[in-house]
């Protein structure tokens, strides 16, 4: 690992909770933005604008394809980030897939507490579905907590009645708010960022005494029938190994295409550090050959997931 790679991992463990202290969530916003923000990729526009009700940011390739649209949900345990932090990264996956991404701002905790994040990922979802844009063109992605929200955002379209889009893509996904998973235990030594205190805490501010089981909050509890084909990426090393393999899992005994990446020695959303690691650029290619292989997949059958 380079120094500059350590540098930015020690910078992100520094923003997670510790169990002897729980810093204030603006102290918090700001040394997680420091550690993760990088800008979008050369060749890539963006401009402000507005999904669901909600800020957001489009991110643009050049020479985008007219058809597909991408929906990105940031990271940063329900607590932190924003489609600022998460510039690169979307840009990143938006380039390489040549589509259109609109990351989108939804609300933090413990401000706004579940469930309005999923609210304003499903307002976000709906409003690309009500301005023309077709489910099976439509592809999902997210990192960490926006990985778990990418996949409670579908559960929730699914129970408002509306059509699943195309694919969806989560990096090391949170989908288990009550840390059940034997790896946040057995991985904690190997995990450089991520921590069970940690976790807990972010749960603490976005769930409080709420149901840290019910499905839109924790979704490896879900019944994942209906949604989407699913590619899970995750980093032996990290302690929500077991979520995304958990997740996988379910997703496949519900007859959901689902496909699992679990790369050796790689932390927590090691697609960050594309560019300076060769592990993270590669699982970005194959994550944007996996959307754009599932957009107008069904267009012939005539079907749309979900229907």
């Amino acid at each position: 690992m380079s120094r500059q790679q350590r540098q930015a991992l020690d910078a992100l463990h520094r923003s997670v909770p510790r169990p002897d202290t729980q810093p204030a969530p603006a102290e918090l916003r700001t040394s997680f933005a420091a550690a993760v923000t990088r800008p979008a990729p050369e060749g890539v526009t963006t401009r402000r604008t507005v999904l669901g009700g909600r800020p957001a940011l489009s991110l643009e390739p050049a020479g985008a394809a007219d058809r597909g649209r991408l929906l990105y949900l940031h990271g940063g345990g329900y607590v932190a980030g924003s489609p600022d932090t998460h510039t690169g990264l979307a840009g990143e996956l938006a380039a390489r897939a040549g589509l259109r991404a609109t990351s989108v701002d939804y609300r933090l905790a413990p401000e706004h507490p579940f469930p309005a994040a999923v609210d304003d990922g499903l307002a976000a979802y709906r409003d690309l579905l009500a301005t023309g844009a077709n489910p099976r063109e439509i592809v999902v992605a997210g990192d960490s907590a926006g990985g778990g929200l990418s996949i409670a955002t579908l559960l929730a379209a699914r129970e408002a009645g509306l059509p699943q889009p195309a694919a969806v893509v989560v990096f090391s996904p949170w989908v288990d708010l009550t840390l059940s998973g034997e790896s946040i235990r057995t991985k904690e030594d190997a995990d450089p960022i991520v921590t069970a205190a940690g976790m807990r805490a972010f749960a603490d501010l976005y769930i409080g005494s709420g149901n840290r089981n019910h499905p839109l909050a924790s979704p490896v509890f879900a019944d994942l029938a209906g949604l989407p084909p699913i590619l899970v990426q995750v980093g032996a090393n990290e302690v929500l190994l077991d979520d995304a393999a958990r997740l996988a899992a379910r997703a496949g005994a519900a007859q959901v295409e689902a496909t699992l990446e679990i790369g050796p020695g790689l932390p927590h959303v090691y697609q960050t550090e594309h560019g300076r690691l060769d592990e993270a650029d590669a699982a970005l290619d194959r994550a944007a050959r996996f959307l754009v292989s599932h957009l107008g997949a069904l267009a012939d059958a005539g079907q749309v997931p979900g229907h």
